[in-house]
């Protein structure tokens, strides 16, 4: 950007903030240990990142009791529930296999990285073992596991994510029909839009 000296080395940057810590280097596995699984399976919630042709994208994922399965130590299966069609993420992984997944527990100040690679798969088998109020996700993406470790709880407790004294008021910022109309020049209608969504997500949420 215009205007900042950049840093243009990682040796600037390890100049700048020295040598990791032992824990930040131990704690690197390169499958899910059984206290990862431990982990993983507590959370029902992660971001997806992904990177394509087109740049780079950072998905929400979200589900009680089904997020995802681990098949082995190096496997992981994500039905992709339904959502806007975009695909983003998909069209992404099918180009490049590159992916990122950073794991949060409510309550909990750590979080879980995940790098690895993934593959979109429509494999009956897999697409019916996770049929849910009788809908089947379209395609599962499976993700081999390269790395995994903890993530420093200093973010979390900066932010306060999880104190309610800190938690917004929906009321207090804008709509995704404020938006919409925002992005419509003011044609978009979205007092309905905002007053049927609930009922919408209700019916298609798997």
């Amino acid at each position: 950007m215009s205007g900042y000296a950049p840093v243009t080395s990682v040796e600037e940057l390890q100049d700048l903030y020295g040598e990791p810590g032992e824990a930040s280097l131990l704690k690197v596995a390169g499958r899910i240990t059984p206290q990862y699984r431990r982990f993983l399976e507590a959370s029902p919630f992660f971001t997806l990142a992904t990177a394509g042709p087109e740049g780079l994208d950072c998905s929400p994922r979200g589900e009680l009791g089904g997020l995802f399965r681990i098949l082995d130590d190096k496997t992981i299966a994500i039905p992709d529930r339904r959502g806007n069609n975009r695909i983003d993420s998909l069209s992404n992984i099918v180009r490049d296999p590159r992916i990122a997944m950073l794991f949060l527990i409510p309550g909990s100040v750590t979080t879980i990285r995940l790098n690895g690679t993934a593959i979109v798969t429509v494999d009956p088998d897999l697409l019916a073992s996770f049929e849910r109020d009788g809908k089947q996700p379209r395609s599962v993406v499976i993700v081999t596991v390269e790395e995994i470790y903890t993530q420093c709880g200093r973010a979390v407790l900066r932010a306060g994510l999880w104190d309610p004294a800190h938690h917004v008021d929906p009321a207090d910022i804008p709509t995704a029909g404020d938006i919409l109309k925002e992005r419509s020049r003011g044609e978009f209608d979205s007092a309905t839009y905002d007053r049927d969504w609930a009922g919408r997500a209700a019916k298609t949420m798997w």
